[in-house]
């Protein structure tokens, strides 16, 4: 019997042991039957295929993965298993395939960027000229009241009739017909529909602007067209502008309503274009007149007219030139009239000439031959101004260079 009993005991613990080799691995994620049996079915048909010693390699792998997820389950608050639906459950897999997914978005979000297509886009969007730019166009069309020019934007520009020119336009087709291009200026910025006003009068009185602001730097001089008058002087056109000329700055201001259609030669006393503000001077004009026989480094002779704090105001023949303390003399002085007093006569170099304020700038520091040498010997330097005047040539020739 005992023989029996262990026989059978051995038989029962083979059976056994054989079984246990036979159980397939269990899918710890998978809580549902359906989906258990599924992938339980998927691996027994691949470890078919599989020679005999890569199926025990992938049981026996299974094994591991299968144990790993056992312990996290374990792991895993048992509150919250019993909140959460074990169907909800995320499978590891699962979470490696959202990741790659969304490196391969990062990725094609990289490429797929176009930065130039993107600024091409707002550039279009943006507005078509603000107030004050010149902006290029082609007449597209006409109204009693005005006209459309194509100027690039979303909308045309639209210029009123009284924004067409200078002065009354009669017949605007024939002035401006359909197809014609024109520079105008943006006086208004675009509204709700995109369309900005234009005009060409704006755009040529600035032009206008700029040109006697040039004019007047250089000190030229103009004629001008006397139109009218009024109690403080005379009007006149230039360019379009409106300028004024006091009766204080004419030669013979006694019958200045005698000037009217008449032409009087001009300089600029004040050009304000943000104030619209044109000063005409008959005056300057003649006083300009002799600047031009003047240069820079020219030795001129000269009545003191006035002693100044500052300096001294010499009279050139109907033009005033300017003697600066600080061009006086290279010497230490206490008071100007150790060197000149007024109604002396006086040589001096011209160093400058201001044609926009009628100025002339003069040095007498630069006849020394030594510092002070003014104070010391003034009648010597007087004497040979002359010569001493030939060795600052070099130095002026440079400064017209400039």
């Amino acid at each position: 019997m005992k023989g029996v009993s262990d026989m059978g005991a051995q038989k029962d613990k083979k059976i056994k042991g054989t079984k246990t080799n036979l159980k397939k691995p269990l899918q710890v994620l998978h809580i549902s039957k359906k989906d258990t049996k599924s992938i339980e079915e998927d691996i027994f048909n691949e470890t078919q295929n599989l020679p005999k010693e890569s199926k025990i390699n992938t049981l026996d792998s299974q094994k591991i993965k299968d144990e790993k997820n056992k312990d996290k389950i374990q792991n895993i608050d048992k509150t919250d298993l019993e909140n959460k639906s074990f169907e909800n459950l995320e499978k590891p897999f699962i979470l490696e395939d959202k990741n790659r997914d969304l490196l391969f978005e990062r990725k094609v979000d990289e490429f797929d960027f176009d930065e130039s297509a993107f600024l091409e886009a707002l550039n279009e969007n943006e507005p078509v000229g603000a107030t004050g730019d010149i902006i290029k166009g082609r007449i597209i069309a006409l109204e009693s009241d005005g006209l459309y020019i194509d100027i690039g934007g979303k909308a045309p520009g639209y210029m009123p009739k009284k924004e067409c020119g200078l002065g009354v336009i009669t017949n605007i087709k024939e002035k401006f017909p359909i197809g014609l291009e024109m520079e105008v200026l943006v006086i208004k910025e675009q509204n709700a529909d995109g369309m900005v006003t234009v005009s060409a009068r704006a755009l040529i009185l600035r032009k206008s602007w700029e040109k006697v602001s040039i004019s007047a730097k250089n000190g030229e001089l103009i004629q001008v067209l006397i139109n009218g008058f009024n109690r403080g002087g005379l009007t006149c056109d230039v360019d379009g502008l409106r300028g004024f000329i006091p009766r204080s700055q004419l030669e013979n201001g006694q019958d200045y309503q005698s000037f009217v259609s008449k032409n009087l030669k001009v300089a600029f006393l004040e050009v304000n274009p943000e104030l619209r503000k044109l000063v005409l001077s008959e005056k300057k004009a003649l006083l300009v007149a002799k600047f031009a026989d003047l240069k820079l480094g020219q030795l001129i002779e000269g009545e003191v007219l006035a002693v100044k704090p500052y300096g001294f105001f010499v009279d050139l023949g109907g033009v005033s030139g300017l003697l600066h303390q600080s061009s006086l003399t290279n010497g230490s002085i206490r008071t100007l009239q150790e060197v000149f007093v007024e109604g002396e006569s006086i040589k001096a170099l011209i160093t400058e000439i201001d044609l926009e304020r009628g100025r002339i700038s003069l040095n007498t520091a630069l006849l020394e031959n030594t510092p002070g040498e003014l104070i010391i010997d003034k009648k010597r330097v007087m004497i040979e101004a002359s010569e001493r005047a030939l060795k600052t040539k070099a130095l002026f020739d440079k400064k017209d260079l400039k």
